[in-house]
């Protein structure tokens, strides 16, 4: 299936010189996101996670279904403040500024295997941060998945995990 089909590319948006991914497309058309969801699974499954991971918002929308697709748990990262309880938090930098995620410590056990799921990998700041985190705590990240990469701005060198992407756009 071309996914890209699916993916709506906004330029200038949130702010003059982005060109934004929108996945909304992609998600209102139930054969082509089960489809990505199926796709992302198989990968998953040679990975054998015990649990997925995904950052606050649009990794939830990747991360929840594919949890429930491979029987797996699904554990929400979070923008700070989100959490209550126990966190591990990280600040880190996005294409368009900075942000701090937090993860429940409690979700996550020494030796857990863990694979971090979202949408878009850009400059790889979110996810790094996610990884590191896990690492701190002895959590094995087994791989990260994303539907889109944007590969000029080479995200995947922040990462240490196996990776794959549905998708690539330049930027």
């Amino acid at each position: 299936m071309n996914y890209k089909d699916y993916i709506r590319v906004q330029e200038d948006f949130p702010k003059k010189g982005i060109s934004f991914k929108d996945i909304s497309p992609l998600l209102a058309n139930g054969e082509a996101f089960s489809q990505a969801i199926a796709e992302l699974k198989e990968v998953c499954a040679k990975w054998n996670p015990d649990v997925i991971i995904g950052p606050e918002a649009r990794g939830f929308v990747v991360g929840a279904p594919l949890a429930q697709a491979m029987g797996k748990g699904f554990i929400m990262a979070r923008k700070k403040g989100k959490l209550p309880g126990e966190i591990i938090a990280k600040t880190y930098g996005l294409e368009y500024g900075t942000d701090t995620i937090e993860v429940p410590t409690f979700a996550v056990k020494k030796g857990t295997r863990v694979v971090i799921a979202d949408d878009l990998l850009a400059t790889g700041g979110t996810l790094a941060a996610i990884e590191s985190m896990l690492k701190e705590l002895g959590v094995e990240v087994v791989g990260i998945v994303t539907l889109i990469e944007l590969t000029d701005l080479q995200g995947t060198k922040l990462l240490s995990s196996p990776y794959f992407s549905l998708v690539q756009y330049p930027h």
